[in-house]
């Protein structure tokens, strides 16, 4: 006998709803990168987010805040570093670390991509009502703040993305830190991007790098 289920619940409804309207604004997003960063890969644009938001980043801490074992954050970073991307240089307190900054290239690529994003959205902007896009910033806001605050919690829990229990074994050899990609969304702002949803590949932390751009 089939098993008889009730209607979902509003959250589940309402996160379904959103799922499905936000494929536009992930499309606006995809748009703007193949257009301008289509010379990084997704992975490598969000590490070059995360340290455009945490500028002189170690590679420790820019491994957890993309959710990477240590060793594919480092082959990531070298890529970048060659690529004209990222700076490397001896940390300012500890000099056994190594700091990581944006090059000016990476930071034009940044804005450029900020610039085409923006002005795709002011596109679609333009075609709604005052009120839909009143409550579109109001709601995206409260939902920035949210992800932010949960995101938070889990950097700082036990076995977190930060935490002692992260893996750093022998594993890491079935990262590709160029693999399959997360959506990146930016803040309301503009601001650095965070990422939400999505696979293990792996990346981010404290932009949607979801993080930005």
């Amino acid at each position: 006998m089939a098993e008889l289920h009730g209607p979902p619940d509003p959250e589940t409804s309402m996160a379904a709803a959103l799922d499905a309207a936000a494929a536009a604004l992930l499309t606006v997003w995809e748009s703007a990168r193949e257009r301008t960063a289509n010379r990084v890969s997704g992975a490598q644009l969000r590490a070059v987010m995360v340290v455009e938001q945490f500028d002189g980043i170690n590679l420790r801490r820019l491994a957890s805040r993309l959710d990477m074992l240590l060793s594919s954050a480092s082959r990531l970073c070298d890529r970048l570093v060659a690529a004209g991307m990222l700076e490397r240089e001896p940390g300012r307190f500890d000099r056994r670390e190594i700091a990581l900054h944006l090059t000016p290239e990476a930071q034009r690529l940044l804005a450029e991509l900020r610039a085409n994003r923006q002005a795709q959205l002011a596109a679609v902007l333009n075609g709604m009502t005052p009120a839909g896009r009143n409550a579109l910033l109001r709601g995206m806001q409260e939902f920035d703040e949210t992800a932010r605050r949960q995101r938070s919690q889990n950097v700082q829990a036990p076995g977190g993305p930060d935490g002692p229990d992260r893996p750093t074994g022998p594993t890491d050899s079935v990262e590709d830190p160029d693999g399959p990609t997360r959506a990146v969304w930016s803040g309301v702002s503009g601001g650095p991007e965070r990422t939400v949803g999505a696979s293990r590949e792996q990346p981010t932390g404290e932009p949607p790098v979801s993080r930005t751009a």
